[in-house]
């Protein structure tokens, strides 16, 4: 047999175990790219549907998914090594163990790839739908929208108002923005006036903070209240903050952003950033309630002393046309006033590159209604790129 025709066959097989919802039909309508957990108990047909793959000889599985990994680059195509890993266990651990992160391959897989680095050399470019009827905004990968809408969305954010502040709840989905729910992912908190902003997620920055720590920052709910799979806490894992406009005098905002748990080495040669690779299971993983020895512990025990700050990448006053710009390397095309260029702000003790400190980490901005470009890239993740861009949309008068 052929490996395309392998590849067809693997693709028709799993597409008629309609539980799994992995058909082609459902790649354009539905936003989910999730792995089946190893605990799920398989149906009668589909451990028969199983068992005709999961015994193929390792060396011959290796080889089948790494020429699918090589070959399928980008999506919708690379859905296919998403198929790969929903087969059976054996297939999800090679196929784990075959792709990189995205700071070593600069592509995006499998959802744990949206809380971990971009790459180093060149950003990941997406782009961010916003819907004003539902206050929800949605991060799709790509350079513009495609005519056909079949562009892979990889994060979605719905806006709530509250009395003292405003929060923007972000998910891997764009129809469930539960805070009880396995899609939820982390959100955004302003305060009244909309100059400062917190940034959570819904798991430790890194293995090695869990490992180290066992704590939450806060506890959403009694772990009995919800399932065992589901995410009960949040992280605070970065702040953001706006200069206030006293005088009201022209110029673009001026952005301040905390990054707690990523030191500022992480942009020097040899540096890393936190990389968690998986999502937590069950509440148990994140904290085991029962072990004495954890009580006092707090997270922010593993906080950078050197943390990276990003800061505004100054603009440059433009005579001809009166007003402030910046290159965005055709990336931006409408002027606003939330455009924005993040850089890093270093101390010269750090002895970091001028080419280092001068490169752009992220970037956000307006190339249409209601759709804006992000590209980011090290140490930054999909996920903290998004929920920066986010304090972006939130009203600001104070700082205008």
């Amino acid at each position: 047999m052929s490996f395309k025709n392998i590849v067809r066959e693997l693709k028709d097989g799993i597409g008629s175990m309609s539980r799994r919802g992995i058909e082609g039909k459902h790649w354009r309508n539905c936003t989910r790219s999730h792995i089946a957990p190893d605990v799920a108990t398989a149906a009668p047909s589909e451990s028969i549907a199983e068992g005709r793959w999961a015994h193929l000889p390792p060396e011959l599985l290796l080889d089948i998914i790494r020429r699918v990994e090589e070959s399928e680059t980008s999506w919708p195509a690379r859905t296919v090594v998403v198929y790969c890993a929903s087969v059976c266990k054996p297939w999800r651990d090679i196929t784990k163990e075959i792709v990189k992160t995205p700071e070593e391959c600069g592509r995006l897989t499998f959802p744990i790839s949206l809380k971990q680095p971009g790459p180093r050399d060149s950003p990941i470019q997406c782009y961010i739908k916003r819907d004003r009827a539902t206050s929800t905004f949605r991060l799709y990968f790509g350079l513009t929208p495609s005519e056909d809408e079949s562009d892979k969305l990889l994060l979605a954010a719905k806006k709530i108002r509250r009395a003292t502040s405003t929060e923007f709840l972000i998910s891997l989905v764009a129809d469930d923005f539960s805070r009880a729910s396995s899609t939820y992912v982390g959100k955004l908190r302003s305060n009244f006036l909309g100059t400062k902003f917190t940034m959570y997620d819904s798991q430790p920055p890194s293995d090695e903070a869990f490992q180290a720590n066992h704590s939450r920052s806060s506890r959403r709910f009694h772990t009995k209240q919800v399932s065992p799979r589901l995410p009960a806490c949040n992280y605070t894992i970065a702040t953001m903050s706006y200069e206030l406009n006293v005088l009201r005098t022209r110029g673009p905002r001026r952005m301040n952003c905390s990054m707690h748990y990523i030191p500022i080495s992480s942009i020097q040669e040899g540096g890393t950033a936190p990389t968690p690779k998986s999502f937590p299971q069950s509440s148990e993983e994140i904290l085991p309630l029962s072990s004495p020895s954890l009580k006092g512990k707090s997270l922010s025990d593993t906080v950078c002393k050197d943390s990276l700050v990003l800061v505004n990448k100054s603009p440059r006053w433009h005579e001809q046309l009166q007003c402030w710009c910046l290159n965005f390397k055709g990336r931006v095309t409408v002027a606003s006033v939330k455009n924005f260029q993040l850089v890093a702000s270093v101390d010269p003790s750090h002895n970091v590159p001028a080419a280092e400190q001068n490169k752009v980490i992220l970037q956000f901005g307006k190339i249409g209604q209601d759709i804006f470009t992000m590209d980011y890239r090290y140490p930054l993740s999909a996920f903290q790129a998004f929920a920066i861009c986010l304090s972006s949309f939130d009203t600001k008068p104070a700082c205008e």
